[in-house]
């Protein structure tokens, strides 16, 4: 398969990027350094290139039935503007993907899936398509190539306000969208991120030279501390906001609610998944997702053992550095019994025992 480049990847190259293979896309990993990308973001502002992500466009009759059947959000309060976080689940209630959906208008929605998933996500929703629906009247489903740019942190709003960016835009609510203009260019502009962060999402529609908006905002945000930031700060930093990672912290083996995002659930609807769901709730969780501190600071990867007392009783999820926190943090799935903030626990590195405590998720209070 053909790797694919943005259309940021000759400006990634001038800035003297490290290039890494992502989801079938060439990548900045960081320009800097990690650490400073991700100080930055927290401390003043970073642009991230988020042009891999899945943009799925599903538009005409029968769009908000076909969209409620899937996801476990309720879909039916997304008036034009809004955006809300949902899950596909499958019918064991475990997770295909997590995604955004932005309402557009009546009968048209935005879903935006993880760039891996992205076909996946496209298929599914066609196979339901067809099974729901039929083929007289399914929606229209159309995957978008659009640049994409996300624009992070607390002096985020300070740049978009120095560049000219109309005060609708700038008095968008977290989870609020909105189409426009900006440097020339269509695009639809929200108010979300995956940092923790406030910020805004910014992707072109109808690109023409999307290369400009990723220049004008660095050049514009250089003063105030703006730094262009890659997939390595943007995973250290969604992990210290506790926000989970598809293929780590989700995947068809991990249910919704085993990953701690039952406040997405709507149970109040018919949705795949559900009975699956509220057979686990009833009966209650065998194993939780938490957040923990090793305390000797070495680093734990995915898949690495959670001991108590040497015995096994769970594995980690994700593991990192977190460059704002000074620790070395992480998430695993345990069994409940072990799960509360506070428990002493060990982790497994490479047959050492490293001590570790549970902490409560997120360990950097989000905006």
């Amino acid at each position: 398969m053909e790797i694919k480049k943005t259309p940021f990847y000759e400006a990634h190259q001038g800035l003297e990027a490290k290039m890494v293979e992502f989801a079938g896309y060439l990548m900045p990993l960081w320009y800097e350094s990690v650490k400073e990308e991700a100080i930055a973001v927290r401390k003043a502002a970073g642009l991230f290139d988020i042009s891999h992500m899945g943009k799925i466009l599903i538009r005409g009759r029968n769009s908000l039935k076909l969209i409620q059947k899937l996801i476990t959000n309720d879909a039916s309060r997304l008036k034009p503007g809004k955006i809300c976080y949902a899950l596909l689940c499958n019918e064991k209630g475990t997770v295909i993907d997590d995604i955004l959906v932005y309402g557009l208008g009546k009968e048209r929605y935005l879903l935006v899936s993880n760039a891996a998933n992205a076909e996946k996500v496209l298929n599914w929703l066609k196979k339901w398509a067809k099974k729901e629906i039929g083929l007289f009247s399914p929606p229209e489903i159309i995957l978008k190539d659009c640049p994409f740019l996300a624009l992070q942190g607390p002096k985020s709003e300070e740049i978009l306000r120095k560049v000219g960016l109309s005060e609708t835009f700038l008095n968008l609510r977290y989870y609020q969208c909105k189409a426009g203009r900006i440097f020339g260019e269509t695009a639809i502009i929200s108010r979300t991120g995956y940092t923790g962060e406030d910020g805004f999402e910014i992707l072109i529609w109808e690109p023409k030279t999307p290369q400009v908006v990723w220049k004008k905002l660095l050049k514009a945000g250089r003063d105030l501390g703006l730094k262009p930031a890659g997939l390595a700060a943007r995973d250290v930093l969604r992990l210290e906001a506790g926000l989970p990672l598809y293929g780590q912290e989700l995947s068809e083996e991990i249910t919704a609610l085993e990953a701690g995002l039952e406040k997405f659930v709507f149970f109040g609807k018919e949705f795949i998944g559900k009975e699956a769901l509220l057979e686990q709730k009833n009966r209650g969780l065998e194993k939780k997702l938490i957040g923990f501190e090793i305390l000797s600071g070495r680093i734990a990867r995915p898949k690495y053992l959670i001991l108590k007392e040497g015995r096994e009783i769970g594995q980690v999820a994700s593991g990192n550095i977190s460059h704002n926190l000074n620790k070395s943090i992480g998430t695993g799935f345990v069994k409940t019994d072990f799960s509360a903030p506070g428990t002493l626990i060990e982790i497994d590195i490479r047959g050492q025992k490293h001590p570790a405590k549970v902490s409560k998720l997120p360990f950097v209070k989000p905006r």
